[in-house]
C-alpha cells in the first residue's frame, strides 16, 4: 500500500499539469479545435519516447539520480551542474504555475474573484509554503488527491457522454501555418505534461526497503503507470473537448473548467474544480519539499564516512525540527512569488517557459545514455537514445524560438555555472552527480 501511495504521489505533477496543457496546446494553434487532438496525440506519443529512455535510465541507476547521475558518469561531474540548474528552475516555476493555476481554477468557478488573480495565486503560494514549514506532507497526501482528482475525472469524461453539444470559448479554422507545421510548432507548448517524467528517476531512492531490483522494478512501473494514466486523461479529455467544441476560454475562465461546467454541470463540477486546485497545490507542495532538498544536498557537510562534501554554504542545509530546510523554502517562495507577479499570475503565460527547464535536463540525460549505449555495443538502445534526444532538442528549439522562454534556459545555464564555480572553488569535491538522490533519500 505504501509503495502504491509512492507511485501516485509522483504523478500529481505530471496529472495536474492535465489542467493547463491542453488549453496552452489550444492557444498555439490559435484555437483551431480541429487540430487538437492529433496536437496532443503527439504530445502523448512523445512522453512514451522519453520514458522508453528512462526506462533504460532507472535500470541503470536504481538508487536515483535520474539525469544529474547520468551526466555526471558520462562526461565528467562537472555536467551534472546542467540538469542540476535546469532541475532548480523547473521547481521555481512548478510553484509558480500550479498556484497560478490553482487561482485560475478558483476564478473560473467564482468570477467575480478575477481582479485578485494575483494576491489568490500568491496567497495559495505563501499557503503552501506555510504548510511545508512544518515538515513534508507526505507521499500519502499526494496520492490521495492524484487518485481523488483522476476519478472525478472519469466521472466528468462519463458524464460528457449523454450532455449536449454546446460551444463554448473562441474557436476558429485557422492554426496560422500549414495543417502539419502548425501541429509539429503547437505540441512543444503542450509538452508541461512530461515534467513528472524525471522524478521516479530520482524519487526511487526513499525507498530504502527495497533492493536495487525492487527500486528498478519500481520505477519502471511507475513511469509506464504515469504514462497509461496521463496520457489516458489527455487525450479523453481532449476528445470531449473537441466534441463540445470547447474553444479557448474568457479570461476569467479555463478550458478545463468550460468543458466540465458541460460534461458535468453541478455539485460535480463543483467538486472537480476544488479537486483541480488542491492537485495542483499538491505539485507545488512537492517542489516546495524537493527545491529546498535539493540545496540541503549541496550544503557543506559531513558524510557518514567522515568526509566533507557540498559546496553552498552550509546555512543552506539548517532544519526545522520537523526536519525542513527552511531558508531553502523562504528562497523557493521569494522566487516564485517574483515570477508569479512578473507574469500577472497568468498560468498560461508561464506554460510557454515550464517545458524548457525540464528538457535541458531530459536532453542531458539522454546525451548521456546514448554515449554509454554506444560505448557498450548496443546498437538498438542507442537508436533509441538518438531519437530521443533529437526529439527532446525538437522541443526545445521550437520552445526557445518563441523568444521569452530563452529567460529559463539562460536561467538554469546561470545557476550551473554559479554552482560550477562554487565546486572548483571547494576542491571539486565528489559526489556532486549523486546530490539529486541524496535530496530524495533524505524526504
Amino acid at each position: 500500500m505504501l509503495l502504491l501511495a509512492f507511485a501516485f504521489a509522483v504523478m500529481a505533477d505530471p496529472v495536474s499539469s492535465v489542467a493547463y496543457a491542453i488549453e496552452a496546446a489550444l492557444r498555439a494553434l490559435h484555437g483551431d479545435l480541429d487540430l487538437l487532438l492529433p496536437t496532443m496525440g503527439l504530445v502523448v506519443a512523445l512522453i512514451a519516447l522519453v520514458i522508453v529512455n528512462y526506462h533504460q535510465l532507472v535500470a541503470r541507476y536504481p538508487q536515483g539520480g535520474g539525469a544529474a547521475a547520468a551526466a555526471g558518469e558520462a562526461f565528467g561531474e562537472a555536467w551534472a551542474f546542467v540538469p542540476i540548474g535546469a532541475l532548480i528552475v523547473d521547481f521555481v516555476l512548478t510553484i509558480a504555475i500550479s498556484s497560478a493555476a490553482g487561482s485560475s481554477a478558483i476564478i473560473a468557478y467564482a468570477p467575480a474573484a478575477a481582479p485578485w488573480r494575483i494576491p489568490i495565486a500568491l496567497g495559495l503560494t505563501a499557503f503552501v509554503a506555510g504548510l511545508t514549514w512544518f515538515g513534508h506532507l507526505g507521499r500519502a497526501v499526494f496520492a490521495l488527491m492524484t487518485l481523488v482528482f483522476i476519478g472525478v475525472s472519469v466521472a466528468v469524461l462519463t458524464g460528457g457522454l449523454s450532455a449536449p453539444v454546446r460551444p463554448t470559448g473562441t474557436i476558429t479554422h485557422s492554426a496560422g501555418h500549414w495543417a502539419p507545421l502548425a501541429v509539429a510548432v503547437a505540441f512543444p507548448v503542450a509538452m508541461a505534461l512530461a515534467t513528472g517524467v524525471e522524478a521516479p528517476s530520482s524519487a526511487i531512492a526513499q525507498l530504502g526497503q527495497l533492493d536495487d531490483a525492487g527500486r528498478r522494478r519500481f520505477g519502471r512501473i511507475t513511469l509506464w503507470l504515469t504514462l497509461l494514466i496521463v496520457g489516458g486523461l489527455t487525450l479523453g479529455l481532449t476528445a470531449e473537448a473537441v466534441h463540445f467544441r470547447i474553444g479557448i476560454p474568457a479570461p476569467d475562465s479555463t478550458q478545463i473548467a468550460d468543458l466540465a461546467h458541460v460534461a458535468a454541470s453541478g455539485p460535480l463540477y463543483a467538486v472537480f474544480q476544488l479537486l483541480t486546485a488542491l492537485l495542483l497545490l499538491s505539485a507545488a507542495s512537492s517542489s516546495f519539499a524537493a527545491g529546498p532538498g535539493l540545496l540541503k544536498a549541496l550544503s557543506r557537510h559531513h558524510r557518514p564516512d567522515g568526509a566533507d562534501a557540498g559546496i553552498l554554504p552550509a546555512v543552506w542545509g539548517r532544519t526545522n525540527k520537523h526536519h525542513t530546510p527552511y531558508w531553502g523554502a523562504l528562497l523557493f517562495l521569494a522566487v516564485s512569488a517574483v515570477v508569479i507577479t512578473a507574469a500577472g499570475g497568468d498560468d498560461q503565460r508561464l506554460v510557454l517557459f515550464y517545458a524548457v527547464s525540464v528538457f535541458m535536463a531530459f536532453l542531458a540525460g539522454l546525451i548521456a545514455m546514448t554515449r554509454f549505449s554506444l560505448r557498450e555495443g548496443k546498437p538498438v538502445h542507442t537508436l533509441v537514445n538518438l531519437v530521443g534526444a533529437v526529439a527532446v532538442g525538437f522541443v526545445l528549439v521550437v520552445n526557445l524560438s518563441r523568444g521569452e522562454p530563452i529567460a529559463s534556459l539562460v536561467a538554469a545555464v546561470v545557476i550551473a555555472g554559479v554552482l560550477y564555480r562554487l565546486w572548483v572553488k571547494a576542491g571539486r569535491p565528489r559526489g556532486i552527480r549523486d546530490v539529486a538522490a541524496e535530496a530524495e533519500a533524505d524526504h
